[in-house]
């Protein structure tokens, strides 16, 4: 354990981090902030598989970070898992930006009009039995090795006993660590303490590329130790959990709730500040709900419309945790589709953004299904489209916003049919931008007022000038518009830090249009 040597992680001037469940220790005095985390759950019955993502941008030397779970975990309970799939769950969650053209009000009905490895594991060591207790009270419960990192499970009897073992261990814990360890110690909570070694880590411009972290244990509550992370915290923090249930919607029980506003058209130039947009966005919910834990997305986890990326599918499940939660099927002939425990995994993306004035851990309980920000026509006469969050018997909810492009053409026909969307004409449709990393686009720098089309009445925000209309008249000498074609540019804000912008999901979005046309023409008509 002496040798147990911990980095610190830098945030450097960012004012903003995706929280953190848990603190980072370091020998020394250098300053500690966690950097980013991303968390998905997955949830059966009494059993919670918790995977993380966790990145620092520092020095390349051995760090550890410490987590408290509520059982001693052993060796088959922790795994190491691909990046790739962290990717998948974000995009698939993430608020979506679309751009639709209005089809040809004199064309045929044909029904236009919506838009619509598991890393290696070996043993180190593994106590069979604790290690007697130091004088601090702290006992060592277990140890060994998940891929680049060596896992100690350790116990203590009080907090102070536990601050005083990381001290007498050389390890320089964060200034007011001990208030937030002790409601942890005296719920008989144990700690995972994860070091790293890195040479077995890849550096890519002083950030370390580590494997994302998978255990598992059983408890009567769903929840997600977050206040440990204070600690490290800079200021304020966005927190995105991803849980994964089957056929089950999840909410937070001990803090208020809120759905993101949805179905807005906005102005082209969102299309070049997508992140920025969605921040002051998500800022001014949070404003109107003080407190409150955003929902952004709720959906069968198996489909998507429109899609970013793929959709996840039996081996992703796998991956984060469907091989733990109980007995599983065989895989199903298609990709993404997955039956067990009653019903298809239902992806719920929450969001919070907090200070150092949090007060309790997140603790979830399932929620009736809702659905909002779909290409689901409810007026024909003026094509407006569904409005916030409704309940229903399935769930289909998500933050979906679009740039529309009216027709523009002649319109020769005695019976036109307006407000039907679909790809430019001649042209090759651009697929659906992902907004990801949403903790770091630039705040501050978009009024909502001068980019959307309609009041958002939920927010008290009143549109400056419509964005887009269908004109009423047009000229039958008027040209026929123009061939388009699409031209990927990088988006600015929503993918700072990874560089990827535009994710090609047309083949997904090919099928799921086509079935939402028959739908579109029954509504329409």
């Amino acid at each position: 354990m002496k040798s147990l040597i911990i980095a610190a992680a830098l945030l450097g001037s960012a004012t903003s981090a995706y929280a953190f469940c848990g603190f980072y220790v370091a020998p020394g005095d250098q300053p500690m902030f966690d950097d980013a985390t991303e968390v998905v759950l997955m949830r059966s019955g009494t059993r919670t598989v918790l995977s993380m993502q966790n990145n620092y941008k520092g020095p390349p030397s051995a760090f550890a970070l410490v987590i408290p779970v509520p059982v001693v975990l052993h060796e088959g309970d922790v795994k190491t898992l691909p990046k790739a799939v962290f990717d998948r769950v974000d995009t698939m969650g993430a608020p979506r930006l679309v751009e639709y053209w209005e089809q040809d009000p004199c064309a045929p009905q044909m029904g236009y009009g919506v838009g619509g490895g598991r890393g290696a594991m070996h043993a180190l060591a593994r106590d069979r039995a604790a290690e007697p207790a130091a004088p601090f009270g702290v006992t060592v419960e277990a140890k060994f090795v998940v891929g680049e990192y060596q896992i100690v499970i350790l116990s203590a009897k009080d907090s102070t006993g536990l601050e005083s073992w990381l001290h007498h261990e050389q390890y320089n814990i964060p200034d007011g660590a001990e208030p937030l360890l002790r409601p942890y110690v005296e719920a008989g909570s144990k700690f995972f303490v994860a070091k790293v070694d890195p040479a077995k880590v890849a550096f890519e411009n002083g950030r370390a590329a580590l494997s994302p972290l998978r255990f598992h244990y059983d408890s009567d509550t769903f929840e997600l130790p977050i206040r440990l992370g204070m600690a490290n915290s800079s200021g304020t923090q966005d927190l995105i959990v991803n849980i994964l249930a089957p056929n089950q919607r999840y909410e937070v029980a001990n803090y208020p709730n809120a759905t993101i506003p949805t179905n807005l058209d906005v102005k082209a130039s969102v299309r070049e500040h997508f992140g920025a947009f969605y921040a002051a966005l998500f800022d001014a919910t949070v404003e109107k709900h003080p407190g409150a834990v955003i929902t952004e997305y709720s959906w069968q986890a198996s489909s998507c419309d429109p899609c970013p990326g793929p959709t996840l599918g039996y081996a992703d499940f796998q991956l984060l945790g469907a091989d733990v939660i109980g007995p599983q099927p065989a895989p199903p002939p298609r990709r993404g589709r997955y039956l067990g425990g009653g019903g298809d995994f239902v992806l719920t993306r929450l969001h919070a953004r907090y200070g150092k004035d949090l007060k309790d851990d997140l603790v979830f309980r399932a929620a009736a299904p809702i659905v909002g920000g779909r290409e689901y026509v409810v007026d024909a006469q003026t094509g407006g489209l569904e409005d916030g969050a409704q309940p229903s018997s399935n769930n289909t909810f998500q933050g979906r916003y679009a740039i529309r492009h009216p027709w523009t053409g002649a319109i020769a026909c005695a019976s036109p049919r307006r407000h039907l969307w679909g790809g430019p004409p001649n042209g090759v449709r651009p697929p659906p931008i992902a907004g990801t990393n949403l903790a770091f686009a630039p705040r501050g720098e978009i009024k909502l007022a001068s980019v959307v089309d309609r009041d958002i009445s939920e927010l008290g925000v009143v549109a400056t000038t419509p964005v887009s209309s269908s004109p009423s008249v047009v000229p039958t000498t008027a040209p026929a518009p123009e061939p388009v074609t699409y031209t990927p540019t990088k988006s600015q804000g929503c993918e700072a830090g990874n560089g990827s912008g535009w994710l090609v999901g047309l083949g997904v979005v090919g099928m799921a249009i086509r079935s939402r046309r028959r739908r579109a023409r029954q509504i329409n008509q």
